[in-house]
């Protein structure tokens, strides 16, 4: 007789599943992807290797996932605060700003893997949806700022590729674990800068 799989089971499998994607995110987040072997996912989520590959085809797969829920969730948060921030295109696009470097200085090392790390194909193609999310979302807020008069007329899907470029390599030298910030650092002074500079490419009055 062919063994079928109860609920039950499906539901341990599940959450052995999550629970290893859990693993690789916190190896992840320590060590980057290139650190991220399948022995030290193995062993921060207390398991043999052999288990890793029951639950995933293989270590690209494996991380190729854990950018793509990572990333879906830091561009949740982001989403949340600009849609939390009202009408106004010029409080959401502060909104944008303010929470897309807040939490990529918080959380610096993860910020880089996921914004700049050298990756595997497979984890650069979800990369590459992440930025376009991203564009999406800054066109959005463009495209209204346009209409309402706040930004200059311009062309908004280019704008807000430029516009989420600028803000990431901004943050390039403050989130590269490589060369970590000097204890003189200002992350508050950064991201005004940041702003003021976004503000101004979009031809807005100066903000408040």
């Amino acid at each position: 007789m062919a063994y079928r799989p109860t609920a039950a089971t499906r539901r341990s499998a599940q959450a052995k599943r999550e629970a290893l994607l859990g693993a690789a995110r916190a190896v992840v987040a320590q060590s980057g992807f290139a650190g991220a072997a399948v022995a030290a996912i193995a062993e921060r989520g207390s398991v043999s290797v052999g288990s890793v590959y029951s639950y995933f085809d293989n270590r690209e797969a494996l991380l190729a996932e854990v950018f793509r829920n990572a990333a879906e969730y830091e561009f949740g948060r982001v989403e949340a605060a600009v849609e939390a921030a009202g009408p106004g295109p010029d409080d959401r696009l502060r909104a944008l700003i303010d929470t897309f470097a807040d939490r990529a200085l918080r959380g610096r090392r993860l910020a880089w893997s996921l914004l700049f790390e050298p990756v595997d194909p497979a984890v650069d193609r979800e990369r590459l949806r992440l930025r376009q999310s991203y564009r999406d979302l800054g066109e959005a807020i463009i495209v209204d700022g346009i209409a309402q008069g706040r930004f200059v007329d311009q062309d908004a899907p280019v704008a807000a590729a430029a516009l989420m470029g600028a803000i990431s390599e901004a943050l390039v030298g403050a989130l590269n674990p490589d060369t970590a910030p000097l204890a003189g650092d200002d992350p508050d002074a950064l991201l005004t800068t940041i702003t003021d500079f976004c503000f101004r490419a979009l031809g807005a009055p100066a903000h408040t």
